[in-house]
């Protein structure tokens, strides 16, 4: 008897599962889905992951929750990944230091590359000069002249080192001759708190934290990393005006722990990019001067790469070094 009934509740399963072969979706949470962020909340890798979480967990049928792991330059959020289950339980929304730190810091507890699973690209974003009030210069050609009558005199808030914003002032220095120390902070919300108050007179900033600070009046627009000149921006020169062939753009990627299957691979990235390429999610990265991408697993995997060797001469000439 105890035989037959385990074998009917087999069969019943198998039936049911065959015949209803897209009910997997529907199914109860399996638990949540924890995305990782190597930043403190308010920064624009925090606010991007908070703007896809909701939409991929409806595509999933999972809770997806956003966790803060800040510190190391992102190093920490990325570990506590590298280490977990390739199950899909764990993810990691990383940034341009994700590749940067291959070369910025000389031992990681992880391969940047071989330790993660690359799902999508989420967006690139170019950036902005951004200017206290108080600093006499309208635009990035004041600023170079002003600047270069005041070496070490003034100084670029960097709200994290090796990061893609710390790398475009880095890169301005290079191609200006200009002189400007770094302040580093810890994450790009108390960095732009500090220009603000003019405690520091200059940063680079991603375009969706500084627009409503510009629009106010409590910073000014000098320059953008783009190749032309962005609406949000629209009297604010692209540095590539004054610099020829200056550009710098942020990239931000969702990533799993390496040896994850590919069915939850695909699972995960097409609910990523199903996110990427609602309306709503379209609206508010453009609004922030942001491009969405969402390309294949393969495509970012071949993109992350390459984008290794690209950062590694600049971040020897800048000297930098871990915090």
């Amino acid at each position: 008897m105890l035989r037959r009934r385990t074998f009917n509740a087999s069969v019943a399963a198998a039936l049911a599962a065959l015949a209803a072969p897209g009910r997997a979706r529907a199914q109860p949470a399996q638990g949540p889905i924890r995305i990782w962020v190597g930043a403190p909340p308010g920064g624009s890798t925090d606010t991007l992951a908070r703007e896809i979480a909701p939409e991929m967990g409806r595509q999933l049928g999972r809770t997806v929750i956003v966790e803060n792991k800040s510190g190391a330059g992102g190093n920490l959020a990325a570990d506590q990944v590298a280490k977990s289950a390739p199950d899909g339980s764990h993810l990691l929304l990383s940034f341009t230091s994700h590749t940067i730190n291959a070369t910025l810091y000389p031992k990681l507890p992880f391969d940047p590359v071989a330790d993660f699973t690359p799902l999508t690209m989420v967006a690139t974003s170019p950036s902005v000069l951004v200017a206290n009030p108080g600093v006499p210069a309208k635009d990035v050609r004041e600023l170079i002249a002003y600047a270069k009558t005041r070496p070490g005199q003034l100084s670029f808030a960097i709200g994290g080192i090796g990061s893609s914003l710390h790398l475009a002032g880095e890169a301005f220095k290079l191609q200006s001759g200009l002189f400007i120390v770094n302040i580093p902070y810890r994450g790009t919300a108390p960095a732009i708190a500090d220009v603000v108050a003019g405690n520091v007179p200059l940063m680079f900033a991603a375009v969706g934290n500084a627009r409503s600070l510009v629009q106010s009046g409590r910073l000014k627009a000098l320059g953008v990393t783009s190749p032309k000149r962005l609406p949000q921006f629209p009297d604010a020169p692209a540095i590539a005006e004054v610099l020829p062939g200056f550009e710098s753009s942020a990239w931000f990627g969702l990533f799993g722990p390496a040896k994850m299957p590919p069915d939850v691979v695909k699972r995960l990235a097409d609910a990523a990019r199903a996110a990427i390429a609602t309306e709503g999610m379209r609206k508010r990265l453009e609004a922030d001067g942001a491009t969405p991408v969402g390309n294949t697993p393969e495509a970012f995997a071949a993109f992350v790469r390459a984008d290794v060797p690209r950062w590694a001469q600049l971040v020897r000439y800048s000297g930098a070094k871990p915090e």
